[in-house]
């Protein structure tokens, strides 16, 4: 008998799991940067907003503000850090405004600067009177003739305005009667007031050709209350024409009719406008 050694053959075990691999480190991610164009946006915005703020070199700031205003809008497109982008979009839009603030502000200067020049009025006092101040102006500074009503310049002064010098040759008080006999349509004063006669002349110094209503002639009480031709509407006998027109260096003088109070008529002071935009100028009654 024969034995045989063959062994039976092995059933298969279950298939063997493929070897796990190790997870692949992680690797950091890369590190943002500031893209060029957000520096270049800065660095524009930071001069536009320095020359913004200087009056003499605000013509640089403002082309240099839009340009950093654009390149940043670009940069915050871009990839990269986004704070320099931020950064030059709000010092282009606070420089733009500064820039604004500075211009307006110069320009308001400039047309004060023009509108004084222009305004100003002076006086020249009669000659007898000129040598007298001359003489006290050695002796101590005194306020201007005709700037205030404490101050009032003489009659007979010359007081210069932009494009007018108005002379004050004289001031006729308690002038009721001379007034109405002028014209038969002339008003009687209110009660308690009478008329004075001011009798100026009109010198046109402009560049073209102008007319003495542009001169206005008042009269202000010792109370502060400022009286007018046109209060009245009285015809002034020999009356300033003021509808003439006058070229450079002609003339006109007539009379001006004021309605005043009797009781303080020689207390008060006359206010002389040399034209539209002068400065007033005060002269005395007596």
């Amino acid at each position: 008998m024969s034995f045989d050694n063959t062994q039976p053959p092995t059933p298969p075990g279950p298939a063997a799991a493929p070897p796990v691999e190790a997870p692949a480190a992680a690797t950091p991610a890369a590190t943002q940067r500031v893209h060029t164009l957000a520096w270049v946006a800065l660095g524009l915005a930071a001069l536009g907003f320095i020359f913004a703020c200087i009056p003499g070199a605000l013509i640089v700031g403002w082309i240099l503000l839009p340009i950093a205003f654009v390149l940043s809008i670009v940069a915050l497109i871009l990839k990269g850090k986004k704070w320099p982008g931020i950064v030059a979009l709000i010092l282009s839009v606070v420089g733009t405004i500064v820039g604004f603030v500075v211009f307006f502000s110069l320009a308001a200067a400039a047309v004060s600067d023009a509108i004084e020049e222009s305004t100003g009025s002076s006086v020249t006092a009669p000659t007898e009177e000129t040598a007298d101040a001359e003489d006290d102006s050695a002796e101590e500074p005194a306020a201007a003739a005709g700037s205030s009503r404490d101050n009032p310049a003489a009659i007979g002064s010359v007081i210069h305005g932009p494009e007018w010098d108005v002379t004050v040759n004289s001031v006729t008080l308690g002038a009721t009667d001379q007034v109405a006999a002028a014209n038969q349509f002339n008003e009687a004063p209110e009660a308690g007031y009478e008329y004075i006669l001011v009798n100026v002349t009109t010198t046109y110094t402009g560049a073209d050709k102008g007319m003495p209503a542009l001169v206005q002639i008042g009269y202000v009480t010792p109370d502060g209350v400022t009286i007018n031709g046109l209060d009245s509407l009285a015809v002034a006998p020999d009356a300033l024409d003021g509808m003439s027109e006058l070229y450079t260096g002609a003339s006109a003088t007539g009379n001006v009719a004021l309605a005043v109070p009797s009781a303080t008529a020689d207390a008060g002071v006359l206010v002389v406008t040399p034209g539209l935009l002068a400065d007033d100028v005060f002269v005395a009654v007596k």
